[in-house]
């Protein structure tokens, strides 16, 4: 029999490593559109790789996903992180988990998850071919199916697993849509916030932890780590936020106002008591600074509520002092747009997971074709969940084709 993957990122590389490992006996081919392979592997986590999250219960695993929770408590079940550690485990690659839960490999370099694939995929037979892209599949009278290159000529395979990724245009799904699939309409996840009017990009670099952030007009409200860039805000509490906003944000145009707690929640009250310290009384106000925000973040808060970075603390006024509670606790930045990435663009969007077996990945719709990874509309926040539903959807999407 032969198996044909179409995509070879993360998902496709493990869909084409288990229908191998699962069947030997059967060709497995890998193809890739370009001459790029595992590109998303190789960027992530700075370079690190962020394989996985320390999380071993299914459904406060599964709630990471704003789209596919559901659908992947279902194959959780099948293949956990549990296994992705085991897995790695076995083929000599260690992970460890940061205080976060983001799970690495032990060299904090993503070559190594990079390289392991690659030599289990030659250990097992896999074939890879690189600038094979697919414009279309056709299901044969014989229940086999006739794929059309997009460089010319044709293949046929026995069974076909879907892992070609996320895409920004609801045209780049047409050939899925041609086998009777339904597409959710795709749209960004993970993304930037641009603030292109506010001074606050002037502390890029700065980091605040934690954060609450909300989306005024919205129940959308996050908290975490908070990153200044060049462009506005990132970092987890942003990327949360553009993840389970990502269909209310589009709505939006991407113009709103994010309304900012750099206190993390702390009550007002307790924010005026730590304010009024003796300790501090002596101090300049850039030095009374009795929070855990960086210098530079408190120095720019102080000119934003017009305090003086070298008046005396005790000499700051009651109208001062209420104006830095408010911007500790209830600061707001105008946001008219978004950045993406685009070896790191996440959708929200691809096809529609009721047409979709979790159990087994196979369409209900085209018997023998199979989906994994986000060609599917899956998506999970920031944190290794976009790479665990990968490993998961195409160990099981592997598996159950060659089966």
């Amino acid at each position: 029999m032969r198996i044909i993957v179409a995509g070879a990122g993360a998902a496709g590389f493990f869909a084409a490593i288990s229908a191998k490992a699962h069947h030997p006996a059967d060709e497995v081919i890998l193809l890739e559109k370009t001459e790029k392979i595992l590109a998303k592997v190789r960027i992530s986590g700075g370079g690190r790789c962020n394989v996985t999250h320390y999380q071993h219960h299914i459904r406060k695993l599964a709630a990471n996903y704003p789209r596919g929770e559901r659908f992947l408590r279902k194959a959780f079940e099948h293949f956990s992180v549990k296994d992705t550690i085991t897995w790695f485990a076995q083929r000599g690659v260690q992970l460890k988990a940061e205080e976060d839960g983001r799970m690495f490999p032990v060299s904090d370099s993503s070559e190594t998850i990079i390289d392991c694939l690659l030599n289990e995929a030659e250990r097992c037979g896999v074939r890879i071919m690189r600038q094979s892209g697919v414009l279309a599949v056709e299901r044969l009278s014989s229940g086999a199916f006739q794929l059309r290159m997009e460089r010319g000529g044709t293949l046929e395979a026995d069974r076909v697993v879907i892992t070609t990724g996320g895409h920004p245009k609801e045209e780049s799904y047409a050939w899925l849509k041609a086998l009777g699939h339904t597409i959710v309409q795709p749209v960004p996840s993970l993304f930037t916030f641009n603030m292109p009017q506010e001074p606050v990009r002037q502390l890029m670099g700065v980091v605040a932890d934690p954060v609450r952030a909300r989306i005024i007009g919205t129940e959308l409200e996050t908290e975490g780590p908070l990153l200044v860039t060049h462009w506005g805000m990132s970092g987890p509490a942003v990327l949360k936020l553009s993840a389970w906003g990502a269909r209310q944000i589009q709505a939006l145009g991407y113009r709103f106002t994010l309304q900012v707690h750099w206190l993390g929640g702390t009550g007002e009250e307790e924010v005026r008591a730590a304010l009024a310290a003796e300790n501090l009384q002596r101090k300049q106000a850039r030095n009374a600074n009795p929070f855990s925000i960086p210098h530079r973040l408190w120095e720019f808060l102080l000119a934003k509520a017009e305090v003086p970075a070298e008046k005396p603390w005790v000499e700051v006024g009651k109208k001062d002092r209420n104006r830095l509670v408010n911007l500790l606790t209830n600061d707001r930045y105008a946001v008219a747009g978004k950045t993406t990435f685009k070896e790191e663009f996440v959708t929200a969007g691809g096809v529609a997971l009721e047409e979709v077996d979790p159990q087994t990945m196979q369409s209900r719709m085209v018997p023998g074709l199979y989906f994994a990874g986000e060609v599917l509309d899956i998506d999970g926040i920031t944190g290794g969940f976009n790479f665990q539903a990968a490993w998961t959807t195409g160990f099981l999407a592997g598996k159950l084709a060659a089966g």
